[in-house]
């Protein structure tokens, strides 16, 4: 009784607080409705039978829960084989992006020699050159080189620090470490490397874990690569497949719910990366144009 005489006092004394913060719990949910319902409406076609999908209008809860809408696709299609594929590319992809971009960022950041401001404006404007500018002269080029329905278009462009964005995102968080620390490291004969590998990169894993996060979520959801460079089926990823898959017609029957249960299944690894890094990336994010 006391705690709930002392909760009231404290909201007579400060109502204007507790109604500012309601409001804004209000707003906030509001505002998350059209990310949720869409949502809703993937988790419940997944588990809806064919008949009840099409059903105008629409009903909320299924008459029958389909649990094989998860299944059969496994049996109809190599999916597992689709789901390796695309686990070895964003794993290379997210590798290459963090190393390459990270000692290209180094080098922006600490290195001084002649032309790296001219250098890193180059670089800059490659941010505004449109993707589909590129397509016809790479796939000229790996077709020179045979890299054609292979992995190699889609995982070495990424060893070779070709997003202009990551650089930037690092150069701006290596500026922020203090320069004492390398200058101690120097007198104990550190090397550049050294002082990248065992200062800049330990004090940079914010920063690192965002460039690995947006690395991860964009290769995972890549479409145009794969798309323009893989021919057979047992090299397809995720994306080409739940495409494939709605296009396949059996007998005339609806493959929605089939479609939004391996939609879902393809999701849960991004989900399951956002929540667990969200608190490093909001950080990473607030912190990362920092400059000293």
């Amino acid at each position: 009784m006391n705690v709930m005489h002392a909760s009231l006092r404290r909201f007579r004394a400060q109502p204007g607080q507790y109604i500012g913060r309601a409001a804004l719990y209000a707003i906030v949910a509001l505002g998350s409705l059209p990310f949720v319902v869409p949502l809703i409406w993937m988790i419940r076609t997944s588990v809806m039978p064919a008949w009840q999908i099409d059903i105008f209008p629409p009903l909320w809860w299924p008459a029958e829960f389909r649990w094989e809408n998860y299944i059969d696709p496994f049996r109809e299609m190599p999916f597992l084989t689709y789901y390796r594929n695309t686990i070895v590319m964003t794993t290379m992809n997210v590798l290459g992006v963090t190393l390459s971009c990270s000692l290209v960022a180094y080098g922006f950041a600490r290195l001084r020699f002649p032309g790296r401001r001219i250098l890193f404006l180059l670089v800059l404007s490659t941010v505004m050159l449109p993707f589909h500018i590129t397509l016809i002269p790479k796939y000229i080029l790996f077709t020179k080189l045979g890299w054609i329905n292979t992995f190699k278009p889609l995982i070495v462009p990424e060893w070779l620090a070709s997003d202009a964005f990551y650089i930037f995102l690092l150069r701006q968080y290596f500026l922020g470490i203090p320069r004492e620390l390398e200058d101690a490291a120097k007198i104990d004969g550190c090397n550049y490397f050294r002082i990248f590998w065992h200062i800049i990169i330990p004090l940079s894993l914010p920063a690192l874990g965002v460039v690995a996060i947006f690395s991860f979520t964009g290769h995972w959801n890549s479409f145009m690569g794969p798309l323009l460079y893989l021919n057979t089926r047992d090299k397809f990823t995720i994306p080409l497949a739940l495409a494939g898959f709605q296009a396949r017609n059996h007998s005339g029957v609806s493959q929605w719910g089939k479609l939004m249960a391996m939609s879902l299944v393809s999701m849960a690894p991004l989900l399951i990366a956002f929540f667990i890094a969200q608190r490093h990336t909001l950080r990473g994010i607030a912190i990362g144009g920092y400059k000293q």
